[in-house]
């Protein structure tokens, strides 16, 4: 079972520090949401860990060993910017890029049949990839992340332009791989409702650095606490407490602590007639707005 360790990473391009000090594990079977704004410093650390560019600082380690080119062998990349060839028939290419990381030519053809049927692209083996629409090409570019049966798996926006039926069947190769074949996944993402649904963990980088990390559950509740109260009264609010929201039927509440709802409710029914009390919980892309800021 494989384990990837980012550890420390620098790196600058010139006047920009693009990695500041990055840092992170992906366990087995785990699935993992890289997730920042543009120039955050995702694709960098990406490349770094498959030996594109070279880290001014820190290293990257797989199961405990610092990443060489035998080792990079076992990763399955899947980059932003497609790589496969328009004019060649898309499972020729799998074959070929599986030759490329020592498969055998039947059974690279095997597994590539096998992979582009999963993606609901049996039918279209001998197909060229310019004869395909972009979802397909992005379906075909996933298959060549696996045609080696990767020990791990590091997509770069791997959704991107999918529609709902492609992204469907990818997530599903994806959480596949992660649970049933203990792969790790790392996957960046500006869409983060699928990393909320999909993702083990998560983690939020900033200007090269790592803000934010934990389950989806473990960020959502550990920002500002929040209480929503329906009702009609105003001016009742508890020492400590912060109005955020107000409207006609309710106000939000910012309070120190989780244990304060019970103070902040019985504060509320002594004010008037109280029709609901819910603690307000970010989602994902709430939470990445604030923390980003």
């Amino acid at each position: 079972m494989t384990t990837l360790e980012v550890r420390n990473l620098q790196k600058r391009f010139g006047d920009l520090q693009a990695l500041d000090g990055m840092s992170f594990t992906v366990g087995p079977g785990e699935i993992y949401g890289f997730v920042g704004s543009n120039g955050a410093g995702k694709s960098t650390t990406m490349r770094i860990a498959l030996g594109v560019l070279e880290a001014d600082a820190g290293e990257v380690f797989l199961d405990g060993q610092p990443l060489n080119d035998d080792i990079r062998r076992q990763i399955g990349y899947m980059p932003e910017e497609r790589g496969l060839y328009g004019k060649e028939k898309i499972l020729d290419q799998l074959v070929f890029l599986a030759k490329l990381h020592g498969v055998e030519a039947d059974v690279a053809k095997q597994r590539g049949t096998e992979l582009l049927t999963e993606l609901g692209l049996g039918e279209r083996l001998d197909a060229k990839l310019d004869d395909l629409s972009l979802g397909n090409q992005q379906r075909v570019q996933l298959a060549a992340s696996l045609i080696h049966d990767p020990a791990i798996l590091i997509l770069d926006e791997p959704f991107s332009g999918l529609d709902p039926v492609a992204v469907d069947v990818m997530s599903r190769m994806l959480t596949d791989r992660a649970r049933t074949h203990g792969v790790p996944v790392v996957f960046s993402s500006h869409q983060l409702d699928l990393v909320q649904r999909l993702c083990d963990r998560v983690g939020i980088v900033t200007r090269g650095r790592m803000v934010a990390e934990g389950t989806v559950d473990e960020l959502r509740t550990g920002g500002p606490v929040r209480f929503r109260v329906g009702t009609r009264a105003r001016g009742w609010y508890p020492q400590g407490t912060t109005l955020i929201d107000d409207t006609e039927t309710h106000v939000i509440l910012e309070a120190p602590s989780v244990d304060d709802d019970q103070r902040i409710l019985h504060a509320a029914m002594a004010a008037g007639p109280v029709h609901e009390f819910t603690r307000v919980v970010p989602d994902l892309n709430d939470l990445f707005k604030e923390v980003v800021k």
